[in-house]
């Protein structure tokens, strides 16, 4: 598989459309389609456009076609005018959740994940100058994917004597091959209708920030004019923070909005469905690897358990578990060997205070009618280090791209039945927190000093590049890239537990995309 590392910032002016504190409407999108985009795509028998209703796309899909009209075709919108196109084609001309489940880790800048193609040839063809996600969040007829291949060749002719491409005949293979299986995997197919409801209320969430912890919160949403008025509250075990903001909804429950706490500025990329049921993700501006994952409900809901954090009882110890949901009671069923008392906290948070003195291993109490899984043990088996490979990337210095750091987190193991480690009946411990350092991660790169100038970790696993440009103390006064291991060591047990993960700290990503 190929791992998409995905470690840079999003360009204000690529975003601007979804991520802007949104203007009012002064045009309509329906406007800006009959007065604008209709001067060069003609009007078809059915009362369509050319080219625009032959595709369905993502709203940063959307805005990337929108900011390619304006800078390769001298198209002039204003703000409003381009706000208002984007959420148009969005409504009118979008993705079903569903068609973007499996892909979404890409709208939500997930710092690592795994891109890949159905095949090696669509993977080659397609994931070695953009995501394979990219291709994948969209539908087109058989005759606009032709346009599109057509379009990669005349506005990018060295594809064909680029990596992946100059060993086979790749113009015969993408019309034989490539176009036939887009057209048949990805096609037109109908739009779902706009988000028609009013996702204004209180709702309940629970989610991780890595490097930071666990946390429990809640988000509110007000409907005002066309979005929302955000507040979003998270809970960490070492304080809180309040972040305000506007969203809107854009097609079926493509949720974008902009917040802030005075300091940080935050995006949420989230979907969410006609029942009020809210996932997805949330990170900071200008470094994007930065942030955390969410689930929300109505506070209102039916009873669940959101999260129960943390998830591991050491034998013999008491432990407070957060458990966080909606309706939940504080009603206690016990197994035998474990001992637990529950207190209402408010916002949808009940603490169970836990004491096993059973074996090492899976157990599971029931708080009212939901039950919490839970593991006992005395230390862990092993530790790992997530991820096991990430990027970061140099910058700042005399430059105007920042850092994009990485962010590493310990979680222990159980071996679990078979005794054996690393196999996979092994038990999730959750994160423990360790100590943290970084070495040459080969000869070459002990050659090169890379340890000594890449960059440094932190005490919470949080690798800040060093600044980017020509480094005269390097050989060859090359810059600050580096090849590196991580290397985490815990002491939860008779002796300390190390793993090591593998980081590449590379140079800026001068050209970022909505969709990379």
């Amino acid at each position: 598989m190929k791992p998409l590392i995905r470690s840079a910032l999003v360009t204000s002016c690529a975003f601007g459309a979804l991520s802007v504190a949104y203007p009012a409407l002064a045009v309509t999108g329906e406007e800006v389609l009959e007065n604008t985009c209709a001067a060069c795509h003609a009007a078809t028998e059915d009362g369509g456009y050319e080219r625009i209703d032959a595709v369905r796309k993502t709203p940063e899909g959307w805005d990337m076609t929108v900011t390619r009209m304006m800078r390769n075709h001298d198209v002039h919108l204003e703000a409003d005018e381009r706000d208002a196109i984007v959420r148009y084609l969005s409504d009118t001309r979008g993705l079903t959740l569903q068609e973007t489940a499996e892909r979404r880790y890409i709208l939500e800048r997930e710092p690592v994940a795994f891109d890949t193609g159905p095949d090696d040839l669509m993977t080659q063809t397609c994931g070695r100058c953009h995501s394979y996600a990219r291709v994948a969040l969209q539908r087109r007829s058989a005759e606009d994917w032709q346009h599109l291949v057509n379009f990669h060749l005349g506005q990018f002719p060295t594809l064909e004597y680029q990596a992946l491409a100059r060993d086979r005949d790749w113009w015969g293979i993408a019309k034989a091959e490539i176009i036939p299986f887009l057209a048949k995997t990805y096609p037109l197919g109908d739009a779902p209708a706009a988000f028609a409801g009013d996702a204004s209320g209180d709702y309940l969430l629970a989610g991780r920030q890595p490097g930071r912890g666990d946390y429990t919160g809640t988000l509110v949403l007000a409907a005002a004019e066309r979005d929302y008025d955000v507040t979003m509250v998270l809970n960490f075990a070492d304080g809180s923070r309040t972040f305000t903001g506007t969203g809107r909804i854009l097609g079926e429950g493509e949720w974008r909005a902009t917040l802030s706490d005075g300091t940080t500025s935050i995006r949420q990329v989230f979907a969410i469905t006609e029942d009020g049921r809210i996932s997805g993700r949330w990170y900071e501006t200008d470094r994007d690897m930065i942030g955390g994952r969410i689930t929300a409900v109505p506070a209102d809901g039916t009873p669940e358990v959101l999260a129960a954090t943390p998830m591991r009882v050491k034998i013999g110890q008491e432990t407070v578990i957060r458990v966080a949901g909606p309706g939940l009671g504080d009603q206690l069923t016990l197994p035998a060997g474990v001992q637990a008392t529950a207190t209402q906290m408010g916002d949808g948070v009940i603490e169970v205070t836990v004491t096993a003195t059973t074996e090492p291993g899976p157990f599971a109490l029931k708080l009212g009618d939901q039950t919490i899984e839970l593991v006992a043990y005395t230390q862990p088996d092993r530790i790992s280090i997530v991820p096991d490979m990430a990027m970061a990337r140099i910058g700042g210095g005399d430059g105007t791209i920042p850092k994009a750091p990485a962010q590493f987190e310990a979680w222990g193991w159980l071996n679990g039945p078979d005794k054996e480690p690393a196999t996979e009946d092994d038990i999730a411990l959750g994160v423990f927190d360790a100590s943290w350092q970084t070495d040459n991660f080969d000869e070459a790169a002990a050659a090169m000093e890379d340890a000594k100038f890449a960059g440094k970790i932190d005490e919470h696993g949080l690798f800040m590049p060093a600044d980017a440009g020509p480094n005269p103390e390097r050989p060859m006064k090359t810059n600050n890239a580096g090849n590196l291991k991580v290397i985490a060591t815990v002491d939860a047990g008779e002796a300390p537990l190390t793993a090591e993960a593998h980081l590449y700290a590379t140079v800026q990503r001068f050209v970022d995309a909505p969709i990379r």
